[in-house]
């Protein structure tokens, strides 16, 4: 819980947009309250019977990742990889390093190494 309450403190001041949590299914729902309290905007991707991942931040960036995140992550293609990176403020020089890897692995080692 510390690290929603430390990513809400970002969003409120401006820091990053975009935030992405992997949470315990049993962590859920106080996830859920703390970011309805805060009138924080968020979606649920489940990952299994014991996980799922969290957006949550701006209201038109949380509906561009559920557009872009609407599959299992590790199914998304380079370019859908590419632009949720960058939503989520990740390092841009790694993001084009990851994406030219990917480019160059072609679809067979994509799919294996999701």
């Amino acid at each position: 819980m510390q690290i929603l309450v430390n990513s809400i403190y970002e969003l409120n001041k401006g820091v990053r947009h975009l935030f992405l949590l992997t949470a315990g299914r049993t962590d859920l729902p106080r996830i859920r309250n703390r970011l309805e309290v805060e009138g924080v905007d968020y979606f649920v991707q489940d990952i299994n019977t014991t996980k799922c991942n969290v957006f949550f931040g701006k209201a038109a960036l949380v509906r561009t990742a559920r557009h872009i995140a609407g599959k299992p992550l590790n199914q998304m293609s380079p370019e859908e990889d590419f632009m949720l990176g960058t939503l989520l403020s990740y390092d841009k020089e790694r993001q084009c390093e990851r994406y030219l890897s990917m480019i160059e692995a072609g679809p067979r080692m994509r799919m294996a190494a999701g």
